[in-house]
């Protein structure tokens, strides 16, 4: 525990004290938790150690500890960034972390058994959009050969079509292509295949049922894992020819001069869901109370976050540059975080929903978003068998829980922290699903209630009933 939160807490304890002296004196009963601590139960569990990863959309985790969000749930946390995201999910169950940022494939992959068994659960979304793909100045200059231009600057979102050309020129001299993603689960590697593949390259197979999990079985475009701090360096190094990654790692490769980002995920799918909170089953069962808390302090930091048309964000910049968070320099971290995202160097764009972390619902845990990963997963190999449709429902309701999301929002509108019309109307109505989408960059339809139809309807990937 840091010495900071060691005297916040002290200072907390000593006048919650003095404050439950003075009432008992006056013969009031005072609860050192809010007026709905009686609905909802005080935290079975006050002293907390969650991770994260070094990247921007760890931000309500931050802003909860750092305006007090959690305090006011009687919550002593303790925030530790992780070496990566293997690490972070394995002390997730072995119980070092009492939950953390997580990408959201993590609770899914570990549930169904992809790499780990556990049961880890979701109930709260932490962020839309964030991430982006980076490509070497070398490759840039190839692809630009084959990218529309309007009054000298490329005509965005761009098409992976634009870089087939390079990639076939490797293939000709015999060299494979190789990008960078995060992790096999990730949303960053699921989003880099869409777009190759929506583009015309195959990006690769899992067989993970032959003991084949490097996903590159049949692949034009070699992708592999490298931690998100790392990618700029392993990119200058020549080890990869781009990378998907979230901030503030692709606008550190323009700031360098090493690298230009061709397309932010807000364009391969609008609004795509990115990470979430992820916790243990059995921590919910046997500590609910504080996991209701828990949701109630990221919910309140994610509209602090929004607030107002992200009037908070340089100040939200501030804190998460500091080397206990993101440790990334401010203008690096501002040129996504405030509004703006940056393509070539000086090709600065206005992208106000490049990070969001509240409204669109974005900490809602939609089923929906839990099967289109899913979908994912069986489309490239990892989920190597065909699944009925209602395999699908039933594995997003075990991983996402929009039940437990929906007691933090009563209780937050019941302790007065928030009002109802500050969510949108869906959060009360919503079964769960966001509806037929067709908002991805190839206009393919997605409906979650479909998922075998949804993977069917892809040009590249695995269909029906086939194995990789």
């Amino acid at each position: 525990m840091t010495s900071k939160m060691l005297s916040r807490r002290n200072f907390l304890k000593r006048t919650t004290l003095a404050m439950a002296t003075a009432m008992s004196l006056s013969g009031v009963a005072y609860s050192p938790l809010s007026y709905a601590a009686d609905k909802l139960g005080a935290p079975e569990k006050e002293d907390l150690k969650f991770g994260f990863i070094k990247l921007t959309d760890m931000a309500p985790l931050a802003i909860a500890y750092e305006k007090g969000y959690f305090e006011d749930e009687g919550l002593y946390v303790n925030l530790e960034a992780q070496a990566n995201w293997k690490v972070l999910l394995d002390r997730v169950i072995d119980g070092e972390l009492d939950g953390a940022h997580m990408l959201a494939g993590q609770p899914i992959a570990a549930t169904i058994g992809y790499g780990t068994k556990a049961h880890i659960i979701t109930p709260i979304s932490m962020d839309l959009n964030g991430n982006a793909i980076t490509v070497s100045n070398k490759t840039w200059a190839e692809m630009k050969k084959y990218v529309p231009m309007k009054d000298g600057k490329p005509v965005h979102p761009i098409s992976a079509s634009a870089l087939k050309p390079v990639v076939k020129s490797y293939k000709d001299a015999g060299k494979p292509f190789k990008m960078g993603m995060v992790f096999p689960v990730s949303t960053h590697n699921y989003e880099l295949r869409y777009w190759l593949a929506a583009g015309g390259l195959n990006p690769g197979l899992y067989a993970p049922q032959k003991g084949d999990t490097s996903g590159t079985i049949g692949a034009d475009v070699l992708l592999s894992v490298t931690p998100p701090p790392q990618m700029p360096a392993t990119m200058e190094a020549g080890t990869i020819e781009g990378y998907c990654v979230g901030e503030p790692w692709n606008q550190q490769a323009v700031f360098k001069g090493i690298g230009v980002p061709v397309i932010s995920d807000n364009s391969i799918e609008t609004n795509n869901p990115e990470k979430v909170f992820g916790l243990r089953e059995d921590f919910y069962e046997k500590y609910p109370n504080t996991t209701i808390r828990i949701v109630k302090a990221m919910i309140r930091a994610a509209y602090w976050l929004d607030e107002q048309n992200n009037k908070n964000r340089p100040a939200a910049v501030k804190i998460l540059s500091q080397p206990n968070y993101v440790g990334a320099d401010y203008k690096v971290i501002a040129n996504s975080m405030t509004g703006t995202f940056e393509y070539e160097k000086g090709d600065k764009r206005s992208e106000p929903d490049f990070n969001v972390f509240f409204r669109y619902n974005a900490t809602y845990p939609y089923y929906s978003d839990a099967i289109w990963y899913m979908t994912q997963m069986r489309r490239w190999g990892q989920i190597p068998t065909y699944k009925p449709d209602s395999w699908y429902q039933d594995m997003a309701k075990k991983v996402y829980r929009p039940d437990i999301y929906k007691k933090a929002v009563e209780s937050l509108i019941a302790d007065g922290e928030m009002k109802k019309s500050d969510f949108e109307p869906a959060v009360f109505t919503t079964d769960g699903y966001r509806g037929v989408r067709d908002d991805f960059m190839d206009h393919i339809p997605y409906d979650a209630k479909k998922p075998n139809a949804y993977i069917d309807s892809l040009k590249i990937g695995l269909k029906d009933k086939q194995q990789p």
